[in-house]
């Protein structure tokens, strides 16, 4: 098939890798591929979708990355029943704009819309409703998948290969329709509370004795502030409001999806421009900005979910050099790991603006999903901070001896001796992929890094 060879990189823009691009755009076009990746050796290839992946597990240097954003058809909608087939190449956002007006949304979003269903599956991916309704995976009910000997597989849910698959990274082989269980939904407006916690024990006490209450629940944490201030933070939780708490001009088109956009941040940025000063500026102003207590507001979804989707290509203002996202688990019991980790964090005066953190509910199916009943703390760090690996490998020795692990789906630096401690299916894992692709068809530079 027409290839081109280009760099590809994740969202955190750290590790780019050169590769030859394929997009095909129909099922035999993918079988093609695949059988093309197997036919050229030990490089092989990986599916990608939008690139939302932070660290390297959509990258495959010196191999094939094939691009499945052309097959993009949204097949089947059972509007009575609450389910759609669609092929693995389409996106959250066009799910929604498609399913809000017939009163379904997506089970489980992250905190960006532009992921495609493949890659929901592969990373297992999960929001802020997790402890509610788990990972995305849990809401699949079968999908086809593309196998390294070129053959289509219907894979159902409580199946091994299913629960390899998701959270798998791509590795089990290439997805390519899957039919997906839907939410109802009265309206497109959230209803939203909001509070400021002064700490992180005044935050955990409060997720842990009111999460129950609501779908959604998340919270921004300052990781600048120290002393008695350390964890303080912004917690907001929702649902789905119902029509009749609508104003009447809302109830008009109670299900109309408007997300917004705002410019584009220019392509190179200073590398200095977030500095400490000037994320603990704004950390300062979100902060108190934020109401004390406010409850029952109205928002757009793609205000609650995806704020920062209305800002194409934010992962510029990091500068040249981008970023890492840093996002671990760990479980009940552990809440002392997750406090001395706040405090290295903020004692470290990292720069990080987009840290949030969330409770965790039942573990999911797959072998190398994320969640674990428990916490889990996501930040972003500008990869210019010196020392930042050294320190980023102290805190994953806390995460691995807590019993807890880190998201594959944003890593790009995990040592590979604390995988098997993270993760304990992972010697299942690897047989069956040993058992489903002996000759390596499917690989990428996270899988290459891990020994996956």
């Amino acid at each position: 098939m027409p290839a081109e060879t280009v760099s590809v990189t994740g969202w955190g823009r750290t590790a780019p890798t050169a590769a030859r691009l394929i997009r095909p755009r129909s099922y035999e076009e993918a079988v093609g591929a695949v059988r093309e990746c197997a036919a050229r050796g030990t490089r092989g290839g990986i599916a990608r979708g939008l690139g939302r992946a932070y660290g390297d597990a959509a990258q495959n240097a010196g191999g094939a990355v094939l691009d499945m954003t052309g097959l993009d058809r949204v097949h089947a909608i059972d509007a009575a029943g609450g389910s759609v087939l669609c092929d693995a190449g389409v996106s959250l956002h066009r799910l929604m704009e498609v399913l809000l007006p017939l009163g379904w949304f997506v089970p489980v979003t992250p905190g960006t819309r532009y992921v495609t269903v493949g890659g929901a599956i592969g990373a297992d991916i999960h929001g802020k409703n997790h402890h509610v309704s788990g990972s995305f995976s849990r809401h699949v009910l079968s999908f086809e998948l593309l196998t390294a000997d070129g053959t289509i597989r219907s894979v159902r849910q409580g199946t091994p290969l299913f629960d390899a698959t998701a959270g798998g990274m791509g590795l089990t082989g290439v997805i390519l329709t899957a039919t997906v269980r839907l939410l109802p939904v009265g309206s497109s407006l959230m209803s939203v509370d909001t509070e400021r916690a002064a700490d992180l024990d005044d935050l955990m006490t409060r997720l842990t004795a009111t999460d129950h209450r609501y779908r959604y629940s998340v919270a921004w944490i300052d990781l600048l502030a120290r002393g008695a201030a350390t964890g303080r933070a912004v917690l907001t939780r929702g649902d789905h409001a119902p029509l009749e708490a609508l104003p009447a001009r809302a109830r008009r088109r109670p299900l109309e999806f408007r997300p917004g956009r705002f410019p584009a941040p220019p392509a190179a940025l200073p590398d200095g421009l977030l500095s400490r000063t000037t994320v603990g500026l704004f950390n300062e102003v979100w902060y108190r900005m934020a109401p004390r207590a406010r409850t029952g507001q109205l928002q757009r979804i793609s205000s609650f979910f995806h704020p920062l989707d209305g800002v194409p290509h934010w992962n510029r203002v990091y500068g040249r050099g981008g970023f890492v996202q840093y996002q671990f688990a760990v479980g009940h019991g552990r809440e002392e790991t997750l406090r001395r980790i706040v405090r290295r964090v903020s004692d470290r005066r990292c720069p990080s603006f987009l840290a949030v953190l969330k409770r965790f509910g039942e573990g999911d199916p797959g072998w190398l999903s994320f969640p674990v009943p428990g916490w889990t703390l996501a930040l972003d760090i500008p990869a210019w901070l010196p020392g930042l690996g050294a320190f980023l490998d102290v805190l994953d020795e806390e995460v691995a001896a807590a019993g807890g692990r880190v998201y594959l789906a944003k890593d790009s630096r995990l040592r590979p001796e604390l995988l098997a401690g993270m993760y304990p299916r992972l010697d299942e894992f690897r047989s069956l992929r040993a058992e489903l692709d002996p000759r390596g068809v499917f690989v990428s530079d996270l899988a290459r890094r891990l020994s996956l």
